[in-house]
């Protein structure tokens, strides 16, 4: 077995035609430069000489007319804004795309894997995009199992599982008030006498805002102070939906707010915008804050289950799947993720277990879909 990685790859044409000019490398030595202002230590951590990485910067400076790196006695080398407006670029980019590859990166493993003929059938999965769900495929494939993981919204995982076009669906429920109204979107996809929870995760979900919150944002109500822009998730995410259920709580009108109608596909994304200066705050987990060094405010935690339907659970891949969830190298991973706890990871769970709402229920929608609207997919 092997894993394919794809990564986006910029290409930078002047006016004239041998005006041409691969990044990559240049990125990495001004991420280095941003980080650490010296050339020289940076020069030695990607192993090129010193008057190579000073040609790259002023060819790089001569394609777009400006200088991208600026010294000061005694401050040593820092980028310029035009340099720092690319680097964030670069991050924004990786933040948003990232996922997308990676989801594909699995897909072209398992068609080559078929066109090689080799017969192990890979284990699907469609899932929330998370950094539990990150960790988790990269233990899968330390282990050599072949997966296809797609990364969709809540309702669109959970609608996946009931049409069978995947076998571990993967999605979040905030904890406490919010438990029942968030179970009425997804409502028409649960099905507790066929399908089993495992649970992966809990979480914490907030506002995130810029370093040192100039803006003294601390509440949901002051995202809708003047000036404030908001940067939101994708319609259809489990995150989006845990926002406008906030909103409605506090009888807020998401269309009255900044920013609102601007989205982002990744907590990671919503991070990156925010800390290259393009919004003020967004709402979304905290480890993407704390990689961004952006500042949290703690709102609500949510658990992350994986569901299956019940004769999924004797599945090989699966039983590998809960060994993974249950070892002492996964949980430590994922606690090792700010605002992430592993503490019942790997555990299964019935929906009664998980969710009182469906005990003694025979149709759970009568409690939490039927009064609160379509679910959405």
């Amino acid at each position: 077995m092997f894993k394919i990685v794809i990564k986006p790859q910029w290409l930078i044409q002047g006016d004239e035609a041998e005006m041409r000019q691969a990044l990559p490398r240049l990125l990495e030595l001004l991420s280095l430069l941003h980080e650490d202002g010296n050339l020289a230590r940076a020069c030695r951590q990607l192993n090129m000489s010193y008057r190579y990485a000073w040609g790259m910067i002023r060819e790089g400076g001569e394609l777009f007319c400006a200088p991208l790196v600026e010294t000061a006695k005694g401050q040593g080398t820092r980028l310029t804004k035009l340099g720092e407006r690319l680097l964030w670029a670069e991050k924004r980019i990786h933040a948003r795309l990232a996922p997308v590859l990676d989801s594909l990166a699995t897909e072209l493993e398992v068609e080559i894997q078929q066109a090689l003929s080799r017969t192990e059938t890979a284990l699907r999965i469609h899932a929330s995009h998370g950094f539990a769900v990150e960790t988790l495929r990269k233990f899968l494939a330390d282990k050599k199992i072949p997966v296809e993981l797609k990364y969709r919204g809540s309702g669109e995982s959970l609608a996946s599982l009931c049409h069978n076009t995947c076998e571990i669906a993967g999605f979040h429920v905030p904890m406490g008030d919010l438990q029942e109204r968030a179970l009425g979107q997804f409502v028409t996809w649960l099905k507790p006498g066929s399908q089993r929870l495992i649970h992966l995760a809990t979480r914490r979900q907030g506002i995130m805002v810029a370093q040192g919150n100039p803006l003294g944002i601390i509440s949901i109500a002051d995202l809708f102070k003047p000036g404030v822009r908001f940067v939101n998730r994708q319609p259809g995410s489990g995150t989006r939906v845990l926002f406008d259920l906030l909103l409605e709580a506090e009888q807020l009108e998401g269309s009255k707010l900044p920013g609102y109608d601007t989205s982002e596909y990744t907590h990671a994304a919503v991070a990156a915008y925010i800390a290259s200066g393009m919004a003020d705050a967004g709402f979304g987990v905290e480890t993407a804050a704390r990689k961004f060094n952006l500042g949290f405010v703690p709102v609500v935690s949510e658990r992350y289950f994986l569901i299956c339907n019940t004769e999924s659970l004797e599945l090989p891949a699966v039983k590998e799947l809960l060994n993974i969830l249950r070892s002492p190298a996964f949980k430590a991973a994922v606690n090792d993720l700010r605002g992430y706890d592993a503490e019942l990871c790997g555990k299964l769970m019935t929906l009664e277990e998980a969710f009182p709402e469906f005990a003694g229920a025979e149709k759970p929608e009568r409690r939490a879909g039927a009064k609160r609207g379509a679910p959405v997919h």
